[in-house]
């Protein structure tokens, strides 16, 4: 019998990694607010003199990039098991999803996926238990499935419907009309990311936003647009702010306009930063006879994010104006003024608003308490109604109709999948009637969620999801994947994931903390990680890792991390902060090199997140934190897994390139072991509209490599020890 040692290097020289293809090194030096920066990888950015550019590479970047592609498949294809996993993971992944509908009239809009397609169809049914009807199948305007469909809004009639559709990820979407009763695409077709759409009553024509120019981030605008004319007579309703009006002006998403469904009010909103906006009332019908835009100012200059909905002449308000965690009011439009607001709803501190929609009679207020929703009935005075039953804790996705009682919410949790109900707003206390949700080949019970509070650095107590299969062993040596966000104010809620449950009946558990940067406790929340406080997030995240080495879950030998997009920046901070703590790392889409970060692509829309190194006092935390310029020479790093995709229009894939050529050189880790792997997409974009069989090798790639690193392989002999 072979002893453990001997059986260990057999797997080693059986899945020796083979050696990465070479990067070279060109120095490039500048001095950044007095501090010198010396970049050995600067030409991986490829093409600078376009940095608006997607994927900008030059034929030196691509070739490059063709060879770490290579190099990840030599590695991740031939460890044991993967044939094995891609058959346990392709049911799951072939498990469909559903949405709730969209109502008009007797007409119900609603997306549907089956779990072989690789896109949701989008249906139709004459009321809500109609025969379905398919109204668009991007297989049939794709048979690639690399097109999805996205932003649906019907006309108040249904008999029109606005849809937007992009290719291979990418999310600068072409808007379209649909004739539905013919089934049939008009002759339309407003490019340049146009989106947002908003009807007249009377199916005339619609608001929406777009670009002017893709590349210019300051050209956003919103617009009106008359069916049967030609868009490129389409009437401004208001324009971005130029750089040269304000030189220290952020870039945002600009203006948008919603027109109320009466066709009497115009919202016209103006975002000023990623969570504050101003909002105004326009006269609609005076704008659209004369082109005269009179805004009256409803929450203009302040540090806040405001938002409603308009029936009749009432807008009700929801805004965290004074209130971090939320507060609703009613104003009549014909006298604004801050002193004739009527508060409806007050801030509560055990739950921060999330949602407002107004069905008739009633107002549904969906609210974060302790990280997942709940949802309170109230009628349009604010008298409390009660609260709506729900199936456990979980997501809820609300929306109701100011013409009607009948309403449907969506409910999912980690261990629920996407459920959606059908109830009557007048009666809350009656039962839901459950109107659609997709099979699943497991069952979904099996999993066991528990939510716990640890201390972070400074003392302030963080929430955080566990998930584990029924009856699982807590010995502390348990494999565990830790993934995060932290940013933009975006909460990380219960969500049904059937790939996870290939991850916990292999053993697995999965851990997801509320982190500071987010909205889960409301405003206060967000702001205390985001800008200077931004290492708030990583020490959150941090603490995370420690509580569960600390409580006995698992050990580093056995804690993998993940995080995506701003939660890559997170994963790529707390790798180089802590390489320590932590056997594997998977970084997707990310950003990681915090100096340059805001002159490419989307990167200044995000300015007012995490500040510039283009200001003095910002790149002074910035560099503090910024993980490209941490990567130290003779560390012993885990082995990390970097993603990124030549089409994302947010995140350039020069992060992911640089840091993989960095992390390489450093790295005093036995790389066979121990790698550092790339994958560049070439099909798609930031996430949105991948299809299923990029979704499986996605996630696929994934599995295996923390399987592996965790010694959860079947042939590994740390699997068995």
């Amino acid at each position: 019998m072979s002893s453990p040692a001997f059986a260990l290097a057999l797997f080693a020289a059986a899945f020796a990694v083979p050696s990465p293809p070479p990067t070279r090194v060109e120095p490039v030096k500048e001095t950044v607010q007095g501090v010198e920066i010396v970049d050995d990888y600067r030409w991986l950015e490829g093409d600078n003199s376009n940095p608006k550019a997607m994927g900008a590479t030059t034929p030196e970047v691509a070739a490059w990039t063709a060879a770490q592609d290579a190099y990840t498949r030599a590695v991740l294809d031939r460890l044991p098991g993967r044939q094995e996993l891609e058959a346990k993971l392709l049911p799951l992944m072939q498990v469909g999803s559903v949405r709730a509908p969209i109502m008009r009239g007797n007409r119900y809009f609603y997306f549907r996926r089956e779990g072989d397609q690789n896109q949701p169809i989008l249906y139709l049914r004459e009321g809500y238990k109609g025969a379905p009807r398919v109204l668009l199948d991007p297989a049939k305007l794709d048979p690639s499935g690399l097109t999805a469909v996205s932003g649906v809004v019907p006309s108040e009639d249904g008999k029109l419907l606005a849809y937007e559709t992009f290719r291979s990820g990418d999310e600068r979407s072409t808007l379209r009309v649909l004739d539905v009763d013919r089934g049939e695409t008009l002759p339309l077709a407003i490019g340049s990311k146009a989106e947002d759409v908003s009807w007249l009553p009377d199916g005339s024509g619609f608001f929406y936003r777009n670009l002017t120019d893709v590349e210019n981030p300051f050209s956003r605008q919103a617009m009106f647009h008359r069916m049967g004319t030609d868009p490129k007579s389409d009437r401004l309703v208001m324009r971005q702010y130029r750089k040269e009006e304000n030189a220290k002006l952020a870039v945002t998403d600009g203006p948008s306009a919603e027109v109320s469904r009466d066709g009497r009010w115009l919202l016209v909103s103006y975002s000023t930063s990623a969570t504050t906006n101003d909002l105004w009332a326009a006269d609609a019908q005076r704008f659209l006879r004369t082109g005269e835009l009179l805004k009256v100012p409803i929450a203009v200059g302040e540090d806040a994010l405001s938002y409603g909905q308009v029936v009749g002449d009432t807008l009700y308000l929801q805004t965290n104006l004074g209130a971090p965690h939320g507060r609703v009011f009613a104003i009549d439009l014909k006298r604004p003024q801050r002193a004739a607001w009527k508060l409806l709803i007050p801030e509560r501190q055990d739950a921060a608003i999330e949602g407002v929609a107004i069905g008739r009679g009633v107002m549904t207020v969906r609210s974060l308490a302790a990280a997942h929703d709940r949802v309170d009935l109230y009628s349009l005075d604010g008298r409390a109604r009660g609260a709506l039953p729900l199936p456990g804790i979980g997501t809820v996705g609300m929306d109701a109709e100011p013409d009607r009682t009948e309403a449907f919410y969506g409910f999912t949790s980690f261990n629920c999948p996407p459920s959606i109900y059908r109830f009557d707003l007048a009666r809350p206390q009656a039962a839901p009637e459950l109107w659609d949700r997709p099979a699943v080949p497991f069952d979904p019970a099996s999993a066991v969620v528990d939510q716990v509070w640890y201390p972070s650095k400074d003392g302030t107590k963080v929430s955080m999801f566990l998930v584990h299969k029924q009856g699982m062993k807590l010995d502390g040596r348990n494999p565990t994947l830790l993934s995060g966000y932290g940013g933009f104010a975006q909460s990380q809620k219960p969500g049904f994931n059937p790939p996870l449950f290939q991850w916990l009946d292999a053993g697995g558990i999965y851990a997801l903390p509320n982190l500071r940067g987010g909205g889960e406790y409301g405003e206060a929340w967000h702001q205390a990680g985001m800008l200077a406080k931004k290492q708030n997030v990583f020490d959150d995240f941090l603490a995370a890792a420690e509580y569960l080495i600390r409580t006995g879950y698992t050990t580093p030998a056995k804690l993998a991390i993940q995080g995506g997009s701003n939660g890559g920046l997170l994963t790529g901070a707390a790798l180089t902060q802590r390489p320590d703590l932590f056997a594997a790392v998977i970084s997707t889409v990310p950003l990681l090199d915090m100096l340059r970060y805001q002159s490419f692509l989307m990167g200044k829309f995000w300015v007012s997140e995490y500040g510039s190194a283009e200001d003095k006092d910002q790149m002074r935390y910035l560099y503090a934190y910024s993980p490209y310029q941490h990567v130290k020479p003779g560390t012993r790093y885990p082995a990390v897994f970097l993603t990124a995709a030549e089409n994302d229009a947010r995140v350039h894939p020069l992060h992911a390139r640089k840091m993989t050529a960095a992390l390489r050189a450093a790295s005093a880790s036995d790389q066979s072991r121990k790698p550092i792997l790339l994958w560049v997409e070439r099909e798609a974009g930031h996430g949105p509209g991948k299809p299923l069989k990029l979704r499986l090798r996605d996630v696929a790639d994934e599995r295996i490599f923390l399987m592996w690193q965790l010694g959860m392989l079947p042939a590994d002999p740390a699997a068995a020890r």
